[in-house]
């Protein structure tokens, strides 16, 4: 690689690209010189996002893929973090080799949705070394990253799609056309279908942020998840130290889910309620448990264009109720993300559940609605098959690396944390 301030002409990268609908290829190429508006980078962790997986099977009819990707093919990958390596004369004002970045994929800059990680040739998460592009910069998206591991960079972004799902919902005072942005202090919260990964994420921001509701009620159907969240974020200590009153609730073995919620309400209903799967019995349960003036974020992605569920409009006549979609979060959102993780408020590690190397990335990417658990972190320079941090005793049976790792993360309670990707780092095969 060189020394970082001599500049580097022929720069080789191994990446996964996109070449059509569930075509993904890990390949090694050449990048070429960046130019004066460009900057070289080395990608160190990237987090496997649901959005990438739709990409994979969509393809070129994806909004953020262009339409040539069987010719042009484009790294995929947009939770990311690494160390720039070399910085073109433009930006040099701004940035230098050394330091360490995030990136805000969704620049939304002058109209365009092209975003790293789905529309570029030589810049996505899923890769050993790429060029971050002028229209990055200028978008203010490439964002310097101060702390030690990178792993909480990469989870920045999903974390600023959470802050910014909480931002976009809406209240307005009765009598008035006033739009109050974000979640109503003291109001009651659902969080529905809401342990897996980014709804682990939300529990966390809720609890923590500035703007606190005074309920949150989290629903799934997996014992096991909802456990483990209870584990993570306990109603006893959530209510000593935040006054937060917090439930979990299994709603496949509660014969009415939408009673037994508003009950907890006081039959007021809630607030805020935010849908992290694309079901349709899953939305119109929060459209049911909505009350006066509540907004229901539809948080989770659908795959299927023509997606729809019913709403109740006799109710958002009478009673005010209202519904908002977010995509993704903005560089403000991100910028408080990384705030609040350099501060100790809230934790994105609670939602790694996986870790693996460039080589898994395709295979991963491709089933990751059937790899059961949360966060799939990919480390892009090494070489390491997906891996649950549960796992890690087992496969340390038979091999002292796996079994260091192993001794690291479950000293704290398998959740992913600085001395394990120290360890990883050092430790794991190049690849």
């Amino acid at each position: 690689m060189g020394d970082l301030g001599v500049k580097i002409k022929v720069m080789k990268t191994k990446a996964v690209r996109i070449y059509g609908k569930k075509d993904l290829r890990l390949e090694e190429f050449e990048l070429p010189e960046i130019e004066e508006d460009e900057i070289l980078a080395r990608v160190v962790s990237d987090s496997i996002c649901m959005s990438s997986h739709k990409a994979a099977l969509q393809g070129a009819e994806h909004k953020r893929v262009p339409d040539n990707i069987n010719v042009n093919p484009t790294i995929i990958g947009h939770e990311f973090a690494g160390v720039i390596l070399e910085v073109g004369k433009k930006w040099q004002h701004k940035f230098s080799a050394g330091q360490k970045f995030s990136i805000q994929p969704a620049m939304n800059h002058m109209g365009t949705l092209d975003a790293p990680g789905y529309s570029y040739r030589f810049i996505g998460g899923d890769a050993t070394h790429v060029i971050i592009p002028d229209i990055v910069m200028e978008a203010d998206s490439l964002l310097q990253y101060e702390g030690e591991a990178f792993y909480p960079a990469s989870l920045s972004e999903p974390m600023s799609c959470i802050v910014g799902a909480f931002n976009a919902s809406y209240h307005v005072p009765p009598g008035s056309y006033i739009h109050n942005m974000g979640i109503k202090e003291g109001g009651n919260m659902a969080i529905l279908a809401g342990v897996g990964p980014m709804g682990l994420g939300a529990i966390d921001y809720a609890l923590h942020q500035a703007r606190k509701p005074g309920l949150v009620v989290v629903t799934d159907i997996d014992d096991t998840r909802l456990a483990r969240a209870a584990c993570l974020f306990p109603p006893e200590k959530s209510f000593k130290e935040e006054k937060i009153r917090i439930v979990y609730l299994n709603t496949s073995k509660i014969s009415n889910p939408v009673e037994e919620m508003r009950q907890l309400t006081g039959g007021k209903g809630f607030d805020d309620v935010f849908i992290f799967a694309p079901i349709k019995q899953v939305v119109e349960q929060g459209d049911a448990i909505l009350g006066f003036d509540g907004c229901l974020n539809f948080f989770a992605g659908p795959t299927n264009p023509q997606f729809k569920a019913e709403f109740n409009f006799y109710n958002v006549h009478y009673a005010f109720t209202h519904i908002v979609g977010t995509s993704g979060g903005n560089t403000d959102d991100m910028r408080e993300s990384l705030k609040m993780m350099s501060e100790g408020k809230i934790n994105p590690a609670v939602m790694i559940t996986h870790i693996g190397g460039l080589d898994a990335v395709v295979e991963t990417t491709l089933n990751l609605p059937q790899i059961p658990g949360g966060k799939k972190l990919i480390y892009t320079n090494i070489s390491m098959p997906l891996v649950s941090l549960y796992n890690l005793e087992e496969k340390g049976k038979n091999d002292q690396f796996y079994k260091g790792l192993n001794e690291i993360v479950s000293k704290n309670d398998y959740i992913w944390n600085l001395e394990a990707e120290k360890y990883l780092l050092t430790n794991a095969k190049p690849i």
